[in-house]
């Protein structure tokens, strides 16, 4: 063999580099043998070459997914493949841009090799630029001078950052996630240079670790957010446990709606206030504040949709049962609630409405026991107590061997009777009216407080006292006399003793009665303007003196002198005498009782 080649040969075995092996090939004195084994020598070398740079390539492949698979926050993978880029394919510049859907987008995420602040928040629009058009494309481009390169649609926004990080040559491929777009990575040099497919393909194998980084940042992300739901929905498993126990054991103890507002602010750490379905507030729990709570938004929500509701900085539930609203649970001081404990409220909510409940079915088949007592009482005639009714009203609370007021509440009174029986009575509709037997022996007392307490229009006639155990039925009808007289009169309430002989009228019988009796002198003092009827009533009540009536009235005895004359010209000479003197002086009295004063 000759020379020439064992020398190459010894070079190629001892590694040595294409410019030696080239020098070596120039000495030959065999110029022909020589050529030949330069040729071989070199293409053997560059195969070796190759090889080790497939090598290498392949190695930063296998450590950047040993990185990847081993790294606690495979996001930063990324920007050890955007710097292994750089290295790999021996670029100045490397960097990576993901897709903002939002916006549309692509947005710098990683870089290495880069100066320029502006180039690093640069953001490429689909279809703009080199990187634009990879993102639009979903397919690698690469040019060896981006500024002179006419095949992007240039913008002065790119074109200036690209300047000002001086780069020329550029290669983009994309980044692709279960076939969608997410990002691009780059190679890029200050100085013009081809990209050769095989750096191309390096550049894509890259970006593919890159999109099954990020892959795994998103399982990653979506495993932490399922734990962290999984983690809350434990927690509020555990919560509504905890606050069903409690609830449980308010009812199961007797509880009300005091204790169960009292749970729910505990649990919660916040005020709360229960209120009936008028808006009352029955129980509260904590430093509740003042004012209207039923005006609250929350409460106004709430009664709307049924569910947990917040407005004016408050939150409130309706409480719902048996298809109707019992009332409402309000509560504050306690910020945002989560899911869990709005379902707590809810249920306190749920249990609220069923003591409630509980409650409005007792008190209804109480007042059914104590209706029924009552229509009894007022069935049996007079007599001596009867022992099975008194011991019948001891079971409910009643002392029946006590003296008692009876009141005939008069006008819409359907849902009253609960009202009408506070204070230890008796109460239920009796025909057209609601009759209450309340503890007492002051029928003017009784009748006040009944009206205090029921709504306008209803009209309270009240009588006695009497023994209920004894019968009711001679003071119930003079209650309904009051009653129907009160009625008459336009009053609100009375007893029978405050009426006297004007209980004994009928609704009807009032208004003519006044017309025929003092008809004239009303007539006469509305059109004069003359007080005619306050004459008349202080001169009786002077026991028919003059001189007595003037000083009443602070006036001179001939003014009472002339008004009793003008009296006597509109009714007659005869309104002295002892029988008209009466009509007056009853006409005057019923004018008082009815509230009429002129």
């Amino acid at each position: 063999m000759p020379q020439t080649a064992l020398d190459l040969l010894r070079l190629l075995a001892q590694d040595a580099p294409a410019d030696l092996i080239e020098a070596r090939a120039l000495q030959a004195t065999d110029s022909e043998t020589a050529a030949v084994a330069r040729t071989l020598a070199l293409r053997v070398r560059a195969g070796i070459d190759e090889h080790r740079r497939r090598e290498a390539e392949l190695s930063a492949l296998v450590e950047t997914a040993r990185d990847l698979a081993s790294a606690a926050d495979p996001r930063g993978v990324l920007d050890a493949i955007v710097r292994r880029a750089r290295g790999l394919i021996g670029t100045d510049v490397a960097y990576l841009t993901l897709h903002d859907p939002q916006r549309g987008d692509t947005f710098m995420r990683a870089t290495a090799g880069s100066v320029s602040a502006r180039f690093q928040g640069l953001r490429l629009p689909l279809g703009a630029g080199l990187g634009g058009l990879v993102a639009q494309t979903r397919r690698p481009y690469w040019t060896a001078d981006y500024p002179a390169d006419d095949r992007y649609a240039h913008t002065s926004d790119i074109d200036d950052a690209v300047d000002e990080e001086g780069l020329v040559a550029i290669c983009g491929t994309p980044l692709l996630v279960d076939g969608e777009f997410v990002g691009v990575l780059f190679a890029a040099d200050r100085t013009r240079r081809p990209f050769t497919r095989e750096e191309v393909a390096l550049l894509g194998s890259l970006a593919a670790l890159a999109a099954v980084s990020l892959v795994q940042a998103r399982r990653t992300a979506e495993i932490a957010d399922a734990l962290a739901a999984l983690s809350a929905a434990h927690a509020g498993i555990e919560s509504a446990a905890t606050a069903h126990d409690r609830f449980s054991e308010v009812v199961l103890s007797g509880g009300g709606v005091d204790d169960i507002a009292a749970t729910l602010g505990e649990l919660l750490g916040c005020w709360v206030a229960v209120l009936d379905a008028d808006d009352g507030r029955l129980a509260a729990h904590g430093r509740v504040p003042p004012g209207d709570l039923a005006a609250s938004a929350a409460v106004t929500r709430s009664a709307a949709t049924g569910r947990i509701a917040r407005g004016d900085g408050r939150w409130a539930v309706s409480v719902h049962a048996a298809g109707q609203r019992l009332g409402s649970l309000v509560l504050g001081g306690c910020g945002d609630l989560d899911d869990g404990q709005g379902r707590t409220v809810e249920r306190a909510a749920m249990v609220t409405a069923l003591v409630l409940l509980f409650r409005l079915r007792a008190a209804e088949s109480d007042q059914r026991v104590r209706a029924d007592l009552l229509a009894e009482l007022l069935a049996r005639p007079e007599g001596e107590p009867d022992a099975g009714l008194v011991e019948r009203g001891r079971l409910l609370g009643l002392r029946l061997g006590v003296p008692h007021v009876v009141a005939v509440c008069r006008g819409p009174v359907r849902g009253l009777a609960v009202a009408a029986g506070e204070g230890g009575g008796l109460a239920g509709p009796h025909g057209e009216d609601l009759v209450a037997v309340v503890p007492g022996t002051d029928p003017s007392a009784v009748a006040e407080a009944l009206s205090r307490r029921l709504p306008d229009g209803v009209t309270t006639g009240t009588a006695g006292p009497v023994v209920p155990g004894g019968g009711l039925r001679e003071v119930h009808a003079r209650a309904q006399r009051t009653a129907a007289a009160l009625v008459a009169l336009g009053r609100a309430a009375g007893s029978a003793r405050e009426l006297g002989f004007a209980g004994l009228v009928g609704p009807g019988d009032v208004g003519a009665f006044l017309d025929d009796v003092l008809g004239p002198v009303v007539d006469y003092d509305v059109r004069r303007g003359s007080d005619l009827l306050g004459t008349l009533d202080a001169y009786f009540a002077a026991g028919g003196s003059p001189s007595r009536a003037a000083g009443s009235l602070h006036v001179h005895v001939n003014t009472v002198t002339q008004r009793l004359d003008r009296v006597a010209t509109l009714l007659g000479d005869d309104w002295s005498i002892p029988a008209r003197a009466l009509e007056l002086q009853l006409a005057l009295h019923l004018r008082r009782l009815g509230g009429t004063t002129t």
